[in-house]
């Protein structure tokens, strides 16, 4: 499971950079005051895959030749105050790598 939350907080500040920074999903208040958005997400990227590891948020399938893993974080719920997107990031796993197979984002109220 510490290798799969690596590798899910990895990919977690890939897909919020891209959804709040490339995208311009962070409100108008919020750009003006963060200098280097992908910079402060990529410093989130331990507490991201201490999410991931957690039993709240990832379901493990385990399977003769591998597992399945299905994260689901809800911004949301994490900063009530601030509309963050939710993502559920699906990964198969085996042999000691990691594929993620799907990703779904749900922007929430973000404006």
């Amino acid at each position: 499971m510490e290798d799969y939350s690596d590798y899910a907080g990895d990919q977690l500040v890939e897909l919020a950079t891209e959804e709040l920074c490339e995208q311009k999903g962070l409100p108008m208040v919020l750009r003006l005051w963060i200098r280097n958005c992908p910079e402060l997400i990529a410093a989130q990227q331990p507490v991201l895959a201490s999410f991931a590891g957690q039993d709240k948020y990832t379901k493990r399938l385990n399977f003769v030749l591998g597992s399945l893993y299905t994260t689901k974080w809800d911004g949301r719920n994490l900063l009530p105050k601030l509309p963050l997107p939710s993502y559920t990031v699906t990964t198969i796993a085996g042999a000691g790598r990691f594929l993620t197979i799907q990703t779904r984002t749900d922007p929430g109220n973000v404006e």
